[in-house]
């Protein structure tokens, strides 16, 4: 399972996000806790802050290693501050197909956009899939792709549906974008399990989607995941666990004041300063995480000193 870490609020050092909380995705990437496969397929994060020379484009910085052996960890994070950020570790197959490069780690950044991309999932059979999907991508996208990942070719396909960068417009390309893949999957007769589970990020934003299809390729998919979690590792059933399972969101203030730890002091939504967007619950206490449940998408906007926020079910 790949992990996503997403950022807005006050800026604020970068090494307070990524490696002294004692659950940090650098830790998880060598000790994880609740997928228990280490990450070593490679990792990367994108910054932006207000005191960087270009505050509106991101500072990308990606490496084919595991982020715990990573040894400009300790001489570049604790150089930088951030007020958006998104950070990924990639867990691959362990196998000589897959491909280890800079240009294969997320996040992914193209120009002509605001926005970059990092995924915890997979799009299966996407190399066939583009008989049907390369008609509906735009050229100015395509020729940026740079890598040999499902999560880039979805960034090129996405941006091309997109009309517009409003909550609403990106959530109308999301959906569009699902319903292509559902259909050349139909066409092509590729019918597969396909986890999205994407942080799509702009400064001062997070667009989070938790959306997928079933083995067959159905987009009404239901079930227990806890309950599936408990099934044989290599089993449909396990599979369909990790599809059905929740992404998470943790909204507050007063974070530097928690050493060592995501946690935040709870406050009402209207007062809230910074939030974090992840893969999983990094504190003690899950409750006090918000579940964007599969089939949702969460929109989450620094406005002034304040975050909003919007859950919305998608239309598909």
């Amino acid at each position: 399972m790949c992990r996503v870490l997403a950022y807005v609020g006050p800026e604020l050092p970068l090494a307070s996000l990524l490696m002294e909380p004692e659950n940090s995705l650098i830790n998880q990437s060598l000790d994880p806790e609740r997928h228990p496969h280490l990450q070593l397929a490679g990792w990367g994060f994108a910054a932006y802050g207000e005191h960087m020379c270009k505050p509106e484009t991101p500072l990308i910085y990606r490496r084919p290693t595991a982020a715990f052996h990573d040894d400009n960890v300790p001489g570049v994070i604790p150089s930088l501050q951030a007020s958006t950020m998104l950070a990924h570790v990639r867990a691959a197959a362990y196998n000589s197909k897959t491909v280890l490069t800079d240009e294969n780690c997320h996040p992914f950044s193209f120009t002509d956009t605001p926005w970059i991309i990092a995924q915890n999932g997979n799009l299966a059979n996407w190399q066939l899939l583009q008989r049907e999907l390369l008609k509906h991508c735009k050229d100015k996208y395509l020729k940026q792709m740079k890598g040999t990942t499902d999560t880039e070719f979805l960034y090129v396909l996405l941006l091309s549906l997109l009309k517009g960068n409003s909550d609403d417009e990106v959530q109308e390309g999301f959906e569009t974008m699902l319903k292509l893949i559902v259909q050349a999957m139909k066409t092509l007769d590729l019918g597969a399990l396909n986890k999205l589970k994407i942080a799509l990020v702009a400064p001062n934003r997070i667009i989070g989607v938790n959306c997928g299809t079933g083995h067959k390729g159905e987009l009404d998919v239901k079930g227990d995941w806890k309950a599936l979690r408990k099934s044989d590792p290599d089993s449909d059933d396990y599979a369909l666990s990790m599809l059905l399972e929740p992404m998470y969101l943790l909204t507050g203030r007063n974070y530097l004041k928690h050493k060592k730890s995501y946690e935040v002091d709870a406050c009402p939504d209207a007062e809230a300063t910074s939030a974090i967007f992840a893969s999983e619950a990094l504190t003690e206490k899950d409750e006090e995480w918000q579940r964007i449940e599969f089939g949702e998408l969460v929109a989450v906007e620094r406005k002034g000193e304040t975050i909003t926020k919007r859950v919305k079910q998608m239309n598909l």
